[in-house]
């Protein structure tokens, strides 16, 4: 494991004593975790907050994790939020069902809990791989524009309106920091060498970044960032 903080995970689950368990240990793997006994307070806290990996349990009172489910893959902020299932049902057609109502992974109790922080270190690194703005080297040429875009976008930054964002955002302080490198319009390299960190792990707070902004590209994330308040001029 990384020494910086791997994720942010929103663990759901309505027993005390598994989910106290499951969060101690991620905790001590690296991740921030966020723990609800329920769906209605777990998607209380996604409002607040968007992790990196959501993970439920299925059999909870009241909604159970596949309604969760379809709650959390209806709003499209969500849609492709890495989620995972923990369950004592572990027949084929329950799994099948899990993974029809889109969930991405599904571990049946008792579990492996080094599988668990696997299963969850392996979906971060997928969605960090699937954003196409994350890292310098797929398409140099489209970096570069968004470089341009956003030197623009400062030399504007004076006249931009500040509007309070539609939900709150709670950045970490290195999830600050890259934010305020990319809004000078630095590459990854540079804001790597600049945090004194690898460029995997910017290209991950970068990421996660888009994620909790809601934005694709670093010119939309600079833009969002500019017209919510959201750069500090700490260094």
């Amino acid at each position: 494991m990384s020494e910086e903080t791997t994720g942010k995970v929103l663990l759901v689950d309505d027993e005390a004593g598994l989910r106290e368990a499951v969060q101690a240990y991620l905790e001590d793997s690296g991740f921030t975790v966020e723990a609800a006994s329920n769906a209605s307070e777990g998607w209380d806290k996604l409002q607040v907050s968007t992790p990196d990996v959501l993970i439920s349990d299925i059999m909870m009172p009241q909604v159970d994790g596949y309604q969760f489910l379809q709650q959390v893959r209806e709003d499209p902020r969500y849609k492709s939020l890495p989620v995972v299932f923990l369950t004592a049902r572990g027949m084929t057609s329950d799994r099948i069902q899990g993974y029809s109502a889109g969930v991405d992974a599904y571990l049946s109790k008792p579990f492996d809990p080094e599988e668990l922080v696997a299963i969850v270190t392996n979906l971060i690194d997928r969605q960090v791989s699937r954003t196409p703005t994350g890292g310098d080297l797929p398409d140099i040429a489209a970096m570069a524009k968004q470089i341009e875009e956003i030197k623009a976008l400062l030399t504007q930054k004076g006249g931009i309106t500040k509007t309070p964002p539609p939900i709150r955002i709670d950045f970490t302080p290195r999830e600050q920091d890259v934010l305020n490198r990319v809004a000078e319009g630095l590459m990854n390299k540079e804001i790597a060498s600049r945090l004194e960190t690898s460029v995997r792990n910017v290209e991950k707070y970068v990421s996660r970044l888009f994620s909790k902004t809601g934005t694709n590209s670093r010119t939309e994330l600079v833009r969002y960032a500019l017209e919510h308040g959201l750069v500090t001029d700490d260094d």
